[in-house]
């Protein structure tokens, strides 16, 4: 093999990360690779090595045909038996076409060019001995620590779900470890939708959204708040929200979580400009420390605010 393989996938998928990123890694290979809605290459290098993921679609088979005689091996993966069409009978006629097209009916086109066949399991090396398959041995995806941005507003928060988007699509495109997690329905994901790891959680009851909110894994939570007439009723219950997650918060200065949040030391308070929000995201993410300290004060923050309310009920008897 050369020192470069290309990866033809249809997108970034759990079988490239964990069988053949892994092997190539560990052979000393260099991995470009090639999804389907990129542009094709205008040629093919002399000797390079070329692995398919599962399926071929035909803008690459034409493209093989005409470099061929550049190409030093052509190498087919699959992790499903998607080379006969009879095994994916029962599953959805969608997924039996999409084979029947881009897998098993590339099959002869596979055997013209002398391609390789590399497999998942044990069953398909047996299957396709006859083709002289190799086995691929599954690996753990190796990666940096991930992290979770949240927006938990409801659909009275249109214009902060709005307002926030730009900022969310700058913050994911510069920290690749970065996910966000949104509540909202269709609109929501119709709005969202093209973003890279932004994952949209359908509405729930306060009961269920409660023990959501305690599961582990948030990282930082947002609640801006626009100058809204209908915003000027809001209270700082999303500060508790936010601290029961275990994340640190970010809040609109002069809203009012100004009350009760002190800046940089249980929470951050920032003016409603998207670049600076951008600024307080990154820098949370990028200091672990910085969180915790203000994860620690803000749980002490709250108990001192619940002491405080509990003096104040008094007053309503």
């Amino acid at each position: 093999m050369n020192d470069s393989v290309w990866i033809v996938e249809e997108r970034p998928n759990p079988s490239t990360d964990y069988y053949l990123l892994p092997a190539f890694s560990s052979l000393g290979h260099e991995v470009i690779r090639f999804a389907y809605c990129d542009a094709l290459p205008a040629n093919i290098p002399l000797g390079q090595v070329l692995v398919f993921v599962r399926y071929i679609p035909g803008s690459w088979v034409r493209l093989v045909d005409r470099f061929r005689h550049q190409i030093s091996e052509i190498v087919f993966f699959m992790d499903d038996d998607v080379l006969d069409t009879a095994a994916s009978k029962g599953t959805p006629l969608r997924y039996r076409f999409k084979l029947a097209c881009l897998g098993a009916g590339r099959k002869s086109w596979l055997l013209r060019q002398k391609a390789k066949i590399w497999v998942s399991t044990p069953y398909l090396l047996e299957k396709y001995s006859a083709w002289s398959a190799k086995l691929v041995p599954p690996s753990p995806v190796s990666g940096q620590p991930s992290c979770t941005v949240f927006y938990h507003g409801s659909a009275t928060h249109d214009a902060e779900i709005r307002w926030l988007r730009p900022i969310v699509e700058e913050v994911l495109k510069l920290d690749e470890r970065c996910s966000f997690e949104i509540v909202g329905g269709m609109d929501v994901y119709r709005l969202y939708h093209g973003l890279a790891r932004v994952r949209v959680v359908h509405p729930m009851k306060w009961a269920a959204f409660q023990k959501f909110l305690a599961l582990p894994g948030r990282t930082v939570g947002l609640v801006p708040v626009l100058d809204t007439r209908f915003n000027k009723a809001r209270s700082y219950t999303k500060f508790f929200d936010i601290t029961r997650s275990g994340a640190a918060g970010i809040y609109t200065r002069g809203s009012i979580f100004g009350s009760i949040v002190n800046h940089e030391v249980d929470g951050l308070l920032q003016e409603n400009d998207p670049e600076q929000w951008i600024e307080s995201i990154l820098d949370l993410l990028a200091d672990a420390g910085l969180r915790e300290k203000m994860v620690r004060n803000a749980k002490r923050r709250a108990e001192e605010l619940r002491l405080s309310a509990q003096e104040s009920y008094t007053c309503l008897c």
